[in-house]
């Protein structure tokens, strides 16, 4: 996807509150050495770490070194790493410190001196939710925001989750864009990192030969699969809270859904982008509580195999409840009611302990009619086409051809573009060009607030059909490492239609 961006040269402190936690050691400072050792960070920057942990710059920066180096495995740079760590330092204060915020304020004008920034300061929140708001009325009430001219400008950086449900996401919203404003908010979504998420819009408006057939004219039905390995691991408290509906549906998979679905942009700026992402959120058709218990499978992962190791169900996992009715898994039928896809169901599913880790969009193409060759070879295998987001990141186009030699056969043959197959590929991580956008002041990969607004509505609807009754009833299990709840596959099966998983 190429983007609009500022063309001045990039200078802020970048200040992450939660400076201690996992995603600043294993996302957030390898994204920034990698940056760093490709000439990319700009030369007027620093970090600045915010957290409760006793330890000094020097000690803040030898705590990182062990994750990074994991990380960044054989990539790392040495070189880098020892330019980039004499620009971090640590401060240790409680977020509910106004002395703490104070002492703040001073270190960042000391550096805007050092380093020549500008008063340009990125708030990276990287902190469990309750935190958000606290930390946002600390930075105003001390003078840390002000977006004047001649003073430079202020952003702030909101990991997901953006608020539990449509009430507690307004309140949020109307706190944070009341002291930072919508340009200067940055909710962030690592999936739109991703490069091949990003391919999507080249796929389909710089080729000509996709772009004609996406269409219901063509479209049999399309198949958004985010499936993981792992378990619930040390997530149980917000887990419990969120389950796949909250975690997964809400934000990465209907982004996923909004750029499969989406009209063309009248341009490449952030906002026509963004204006046509959100018509699709508009468009999805309303579950009704009959399609609710038609077209909407949870389950829960019990006990089962990944890779030959014994792992334990979700209710026995550390932190669960031992009669919980959190959902692991979700898979939905959805509709979008506009003129381009009235007629295409979009399949989706999600899920945790499933058999390979993977996240694939599946365009199915419609059968030609049962004539010519069907009627000597019989039914012949659909036309897919598979944007492969993660582990593998490509392209794979399945179509069929004759089988060569003598044999007058007709079977599936493959193209299969693999971006990172190759050890040398280069594909950067999601975090580093979200770092670098958040630098320019560009918000196309970011999530504006009707988007999150008309996601939440969607999921609100199926979360308050769950009552506690309803919740335990509509509940089924699924064995770990399998594909999910045989429930699943009835959703498709109903359909005379099948969830397609193309190995290798």
């Amino acid at each position: 996807m190429r983007r609009l961006t500022q063309q001045q040269p990039i200078r802020a402190v970048l200040v992450i509150f939660g400076g201690t936690g996992d995603l600043t050691s294993r996302k957030l400072i390898p994204a920034l050495h990698n940056l760093k050792a490709k000439g990319a960070l700009p030369e007027h920057f620093a970090v600045v770490g915010v957290g409760r942990r006793d330890l000094s710059d020097e000690g803040f920066r030898e705590s990182l070194y062990p994750t990074l180096s994991r990380a960044v495995g054989e990539n790392l740079r040495d070189d880098a790493w020892a330019r980039l760590k004499e620009r971090i330092v640590y401060r240790r204060f409680d977020f509910q410190d106004e002395q703490g915020y104070k002492g703040l304020r001073e270190l960042l004008e000391q550096m805007d001196e050092a380093y020549q920034t500008g008063g340009n300061r990125i708030y990276y929140l990287a902190v469990a939710p309750e935190h958000f708001e606290v930390i946002v009325d600390k930075l105003q009430a001390n003078g840390l925001v002000r977006n004047r001219d001649g003073w430079g400008w202020q952003r702030v950086v909101i990991e997901k989750p953006f608020g539990r449900d449509l009430t507690s996401a307004r309140r949020l919203n109307q706190k944070i864009t009341a002291i930072f404003t919508e340009a200067n908010t940055f909710r962030i979504d690592h999936y739109l990192g991703k490069e091949m998420i990003q391919n999507i819009m080249v796929l389909r408006f710089a080729n000509p030969l996709f772009e004609a057939v996406w269409n219901n004219k063509h479209i049999d039905n399309i198949q958004i699969s985010a499936t993981e390995t792992v378990g619930v691991e040390t997530r149980a408290g917000y887990y419990e809270q969120a389950g796949a509906l909250r975690d997964m549906l809400q934000n990465h998979l209907l982004q996923l859904l909004t750029l499969t679905g989406m009209e063309p942009p009248v341009s490449l700026a952030t906002e026509a982008v963004r204006d046509e992402k959100v018509k699709v959120l508009r468009a999805l058709r309303a579950l009704t509580p009959e399609r609710m218990a038609a077209d909407v499978v949870r389950a829960q992962y019990d006990r089962g195999r990944i890779e030959d190791r014994r792992v334990a169900a979700y209710r026995e996992e550390k932190g669960i409840s031992p009669t919980s009715t959190t959902d692991t898994f979700l898979a939905l039928k959805l509709g979008i009611d506009n003129f381009r896809w009235a007629g295409v169901p979009f399949y989706i599913r999600t899920g945790k302990r499933l058999r390979a880790k993977s996240t694939d969009i599946i365009i199915q193409f419609k059968n030609l009619p049962q004539i010519l060759y069907a009627k000597e070879h019989g039914a012949l295998q659909p036309d897919i086409l598979i944007i492969r987001i993660q582990p593998k990141e490509g392209v794979y186009f399945q179509f069929n051809a004759k089988k060569p030699g003598m044999d007058p056969g007709i079977s599936p043959v493959k193209m299969d573009f693999c971006q990172n197959c190759d050890f040398e590929s280069n594909s950067p991580e999601a975090y580093e060009k979200l770092l670098l956008d958040v630098m320019r002041g560009d918000s196309t990969l970011f999530t504006r607030w009707d988007e999150v607004e008309y996601s939440w509505k969607f999921v609100d609807q199926i979360a308050q059909a769950w009552g506690e009754e309803e919740k335990a009833s509509s509940l089924t299990t699924y064995a770990a490492g399998t594909w999910g709840p045989a429930a699943a596959n009835e959703l498709l099966a109903r359909d005379e239609r099948d969830w397609w998983s193309v190995e290798g």
